[in-house]
């Protein structure tokens, strides 16, 4: 996921994007409003963490301009007020969720995810492409170089997936959490094996690699 950052704390925000990153997502980190709301804008933003106390504007005046500007990506605010009544007013101010400082890493994470998973799919796209290689929705149909790839349906929707994110660091936790339904670790070779049977096919007979393995993060799909 794309993560837009709004946070003033030196100390918090270097802590989030590494965290975040270590997780393989990508992080944009502003750290006033008003440097926030301009590039909360950007419709590749999927998620956007907006803390409550920034210097020239407070967040809960900042995300309801980002509302009333139809700005609809999902907002979590993150905040050390905690109070009944700083829940109740950052809820009502337009942010989806509202998390308090001091917070786990991976309750943030968490309740990121979750928010990603409320929102509709919207303009799906049925063909996705990497390089030479075309991968068809409607049919379910997947080639590289014009060159059909006969794929089991576990490694159809790995590669999907692979190809949705591409250029991003997708890790072997969210393939498990996505292909297999896990909500845990089984501690098994099982997603290694099965990208190694993709790649034998996607890759191997085409001298040129597009499935990467990020060392210590996961997979990333790419033409580079």
């Amino acid at each position: 996921m794309n993560v837009l950052l709004i946070e003033d704390d030196d100390q918090t925000a270097a802590f989030i994007c590494r965290a975040l990153e270590e997780v393989g997502e990508s992080v944009t980190r502003c750290s006033s409003a008003h440097e926030g709301l301009l590039s909360a804008v950007d419709p590749a933003i999927d998620i956007i963490i907006f803390d409550r106390l920034l210097p020239g504007m407070d967040g809960l005046d900042a995300v309801r301009v980002l509302r009333q500007s139809n700005v609809k990506t999902p907002i979590l605010m993150l905040t050390a007020l905690s109070g009944i009544d700083d829940r109740v007013d950052g809820l009502n101010a337009g942010a989806d969720d509202y998390m308090v400082k001091p917070f786990a890493f991976s309750e943030l994470h968490a309740r990121l995810r979750a928010l990603l998973r409320r929102q509709p799919m919207v303009d799906t796209q049925l063909q996705l492409r990497v390089g030479a290689l075309t991968l068809d929705r409607t049919t379910q149909q997947v080639a590289r170089d014009g060159t059909p790839i006969d794929l089991p349906p576990r490694e159809y929707r790995i590669l999907e997936y692979l190809m949705d994110h591409a250029g991003q660091v997708v890790t072997r936790t969210m393939l498990l959490e996505k292909i297999w339904g896990f909500r845990f670790d089984p501690k098994t070779s099982l997603v290694q094996t099965h990208v190694s049977r993709l790649r034998a096919k996607v890759d191997k007979p085409f001298g040129h690699d597009l499935i990467k393995t990020v060392r210590g993060a996961g997979y990333v799909i790419s033409d580079a």
